[in-house]
């Protein structure tokens, strides 16, 4: 599995959502930025994401998966947090 084809299947599962995958070996870490996260708990923004993959986690191609989520409001801020 690689980073492109986790983003792909990510972003056709969640309209219009902005995707950043890293990582290998089983071992991924995703940044999910989506309008549709507007007014949701972190852990039902994860469980959206976790939908998009769970054939891919279930099959073992996948190990672990680090999942960060944010609506853009969110990402405006927390982008300037990481990037500095």
């Amino acid at each position: 599995m690689t980073t492109d084809e986790i983003k792909a299947l990510i972003e056709a599962g969640i309209e219009s959502a902005q995707v950043t995958v890293n990582g290998d070996n089983g071992m991924f870490d995703t940044i999910v930025v989506s309008d549709k996260f507007d007014g949701l708990t972190p852990v039902k923004k994860q469980q959206m994401v976790y939908a998009t993959v769970n054939t891919i986690i279930t099959s073992g191609a996948i190990h672990a998966l680090t999942i960060k989520t944010y609506t853009p409001k969110e990402w405006k801020t927390a982008s300037k947090l990481l990037i500095g």
